[in-house]
């Protein structure tokens, strides 16, 4: 009986051992699922979350940001995180665990203007990647290289042209032709003491400063550089746009708009990418750019209508924006025809006849050279208004001349305004003037394309129906968040990222 009672006792003992194991394990088992319970209802409740991305940002710029404003404006994290709680509840009343949620929140959130964009800027850099593919992205990298280095060397050399004062030059020689021929008369008219100013002994008027070529019918002589002079102090769009264009007079208040204003700012994420400031990506920002946004050619809806223009310039008004950019556009054409005609000895040779007569009329020998350089300059910026103006209209300008491509001669100058559409040439080859904003846009810093382009999206998204306070400071791209739940007496904590990254 004792034997029997020992033997009973040990596999009791043993027994028990064995219930404790398997409770603990059970209990082990019951509380990795609830941890995993937890972590899915969290990861549910964020793809739910994120699912309610801005609709417009997607279908009209292919970009994913959740409105973190529920259409209020400004940032509103606590009912985003009521709404994170609301997508996880049916995950944690599964399979009878008996989940609650004790407390939780936001540990870090990135907004859409965190660190000047970044992260808008990598999404768009993404987009077009996956868009152009490999080859497209070197094609594009090449053709735009080319054609900045071009581009530059052009602005550089109408601005060494125009700041040589080349015209300033004439003016003062030709002011001082026509104060010796003053005294000249001056002295006349006392010898002669019956000659009236200003007249010769004949009757004639004396020449007005100035004086150039016969016009060839009425005998009456003109100076081209005058009469570029004064085409010159005309306004900008009056000469380079084509006639019946209507024009956007819209304008912004920039304080309004992300670049103007005290922006929303989010916590750090962990793990978040660094910045992105390659090349690569720079040209793939300023592509897309070109593609979603309007210009003067194919004005964007709603907002402003010149929308790359206001990349470029940052301006309150689309005409402000057009002029800035019709200005650098005459600079670098006039640049190129500048250098072409240096480099023609017939139209060199044309222009130097034409400043020995000048000069002679004057009796300003010595000034044939500067004449010579007022000339060229009138010539170049004659010509460089009909690319100009051949731009606006939709055509393209070859950004190097040759002499086929010419488009207007010496001796038209003076009548310039009355030959401003017959005198251009049309051709298949050359730059349009999507092109000439393509390459300008490379020329602004990152930041500036980065929140001007903000700008204008924000500002075309409010101008529709329901949207006027819409904020990208308000856009959520990356939350990281902490849930405390209670299983039982046991405590669980699940933290999770999601970025649309």
């Amino acid at each position: 009986m004792v034997k029997k009672g020992s033997v009973t006792i040990f596999f009791t003992l043993i027994l028990s051992l064995m219930v404790s194991l398997l409770c603990a394990g059970l209990e082990s088992v019951r509380m990795a699922a609830a941890r995993t319970q937890l972590l899915c209802s969290v990861d549910t409740g964020l793809y739910s979350l994120f699912g309610q991305y801005d609709k417009m940002l997607l279908k009209d710029y292919d970009l994913f940001f959740l409105d973190g404003s529920c259409g209020g404006g400004a940032l509103k994290m606590a009912r985003i995180y009521d709404n994170l709680e609301d997508c996880m509840q049916p995950v944690l009343r599964q399979n009878g665990q008996k989940l609650r949620i004790r407390q939780g929140g936001f540990t870090g959130y990135c907004l859409a203007t965190d660190q000047d964009g970044e992260a808008f800027y990598r999404q768009v850099t993404r987009c077009m990647r996956d868009t152009l593919g490999s080859q497209g992205v070197r094609f594009l990298l090449k053709r735009l290289e080319d054609r900045r280095k071009q581009t530059q060397e052009a602005e550089d050399t109408g601005n060494r042209a125009e700041s040589g004062r080349t015209l300033d030059s004439y003016n003062a020689e030709m002011d001082q032709a026509a104060q010796h021929s003053q005294e000249a008369r001056s002295a006349q008219e006392k010898q002669n003491g019956e000659t009236p100013h200003g007249q010769s002994q004949s009757g004639e008027k004396s020449q007005p400063p100035g004086g150039g070529f016969s016009d060839g019918t009425s005998g009456k002589v003109v100076n081209p550089v005058t009469v570029i002079q004064r085409i010159r102090k005309r306004g900008i769009l009056e000469l380079v746009l084509p006639r019946g264009r209507e024009l956007s007079g819209n304008s912004v208040d920039r304080r309004t708009l992300v670049s103007g204003r005290r922006l929303q700012s989010g916590m750090p994420v962990p793990g978040m990418g660094d910045r992105d400031d390659t090349y690569v990506s720079q040209v793939l920002f300023q592509q897309y750019l070109m593609e979603k946004l309007g210009n003067y050619r194919k004005p964007g809806a709603g907002g402003l209508k010149y929308q790359a223009e206001y990349v470029l310039s940052g301006k309150d008004s689309d005409l402000k924006n057009l002029k800035s950019v019709a200005r650098k556009l005459l600079t670098i054409r006039e640049g190129v025809n500048f250098a072409y005609l240096l480099s023609d000895s017939v139209k060199r040779t044309e222009a130097h006849a034409l400043a020995l007569t000048i000069a002679s009329t004057f009796l300003v020998p010595p000034a044939a050279g500067i004449i010579e350089g007022a000339l060229l300059l009138c010539w170049a910026f004659a010509e460089s208004v009909l690319d100009v103006r051949e731009l606006f209209d939709g055509g393209k300008v070859p950004l190097v001349k040759t002499s086929q491509d010419w488009q207007i001669s010496l001796s038209s100058l003076p009548h310039l305004l009355d030959g401003l559409d017959s005198l251009r040439k049309k051709t298949d080859k050359g730059m349009s003037y999507e092109d000439y904003l393509q390459v300008f846009l490379m020329t602004r810093s990152k930041r500036d394309r980065v929140y001007r382009g903000m700008d204008m999206i924000e500002n075309r998204i409010r101008s529709q129906n329901g949207r006027s306070t819409f904020q990208l400071d308000s856009c959520i791209a990356a939350v990281e968040a902490s849930v405390d739940a209670a299983c039982g007496k046991r405590r669980l904590t699940a933290v999770k990222q999601y970025c649309y990254d």
